[in-house]
C-alpha cells in the first residue's frame, strides 16, 4: 500500500529514478558485467553483486566488479570499455518495467505534473531503454549520469532537472529506489518518495530518511 502524506496539489513537477524505480534491468547488469569480465577472462558475478552494487554510475559498477573479482584496479579503463560495448549490446534484452510503473507516469501526467528522468546511467542507455520499454514519451527530458558535472546522491543534477522542468526544487519530487536519490532530494530541497522494491545496496529501504515509501508508482495518486 501506498504510505505518504504529500499535498500532491502543491507539486508542479516530478523528477523519477531509471533502474530499480522504473524498470527492473538487473538482469542486464548482470548480462553485461559478465561478458565483460569473460572476455577479460576474469571470474564471474552474481545477482546479489548487482543489488549492492548498482546504483552510482557505470564507473563504480565496474570497479567494484573489478575488486570482487581481484583483478587489478589498474584494468578499469579497459574494463569500462569492455562493459559499455557489451552493455549498449544487450541493454533492455533482459530487463522488465516494474507493475504500476507506466500507469503511475500517466497519472501524474494526467494530474498536470511535469517529468523528467534523471538517472546515473548514461544517457544514451537510458534514452535507449526507455524508448525500447515504450516510456521514454512521457518524459521532456531524460538526464543521465554523464549529462552533468557530478551524480547524485550529490544534488547539482537534480537542481539541474528542476531548472530544465522549469519548476521549483520543494514543488518537484523526487521517485528513487535508494539512498542515493533521497540524499539528492534532501540536499537539493525536493520532496522525495521511495519505491519498496529496487536496489538501495542491499539496504532496507524504511530505513532511508524520505517523505513516504510506495509499493508501486501507481499508488501516489491513491
Amino acid at each position: 500500500m501506498a504510505a505518504h502524506s504529500l499535498n500532491l496539489a502543491a507539486l508542479d513537477a516530478a523528477v523519477i529514478d531509471l533502474d530499480g524505480t522504473l524498470v527492473d534491468t538487473q538482469g542486464d547488469f548482470v548480462a553485461a558485467l559478465n561478458a565483460m569480465l569473460d572476455e577479460l577472462a576474469l571470474p564471474g558475478i552474481d545477482a546479489a553483486f548487482v543489488t549492492r552494487t548498482v546504483g552510482q554510475g557505470s564507473k563504480h559498477l565496474v570497479a567494484g566488479a573489478l575488486a570482487h573479482v581481484g583483478a587489478d584496479p589498474a584494468r578499469l579503463s579497459n574494463a569500462l570499455a569492455c562493459y559499455q560495448r557489451h552493455y549498449g549490446r544487450i541493454n533492455g534484452d533482459h530487463s522488465t518495467v516494474y507493475p504500476g510503473a507506466e500507469a503511475g507516469l500517466q497519472q501524474l501526467r494526467k494530474h498536470g505534473l511535469r517529468l523528467a528522468c534523471l538517472t546515473n546511467k548514461p544517457t544514451l542507455f537510458a534514452q535507449q531503454l526507455l524508448s525500447k520499454k515504450a516510456l521514454g514519451g512521457h518524459f521532456e527530458h531524460i538526464f543521465g549520469g554523464d549529462r552533468f558535472a557530478r551524480q547524485k546522491p550529490d544534488p547539482l543534477p537534480l537542481r539541474e532537472t528542476c531548472t530544465a522542468l522549469r519548476s521549483a526544487p520543494e514543488r518537484t519530487l523526487m521517485i528513487g529506489d535508494s539512498r542515493n536519490d533521497a540524499q539528492a532530494a534532501r540536499a537539493a530541497g525536493c520532496p522525495v518518495l521511495l519505491v519498496s522494491y529496487g536496489y538501495n545496496h542491499g539496504e532496507p529501504v524504511s530505513a532511508v530518511d524520505a517523505d513516504g515509501v510506495i509499493d508501486r508508482l501507481d499508488e501516489i495518486l491513491v
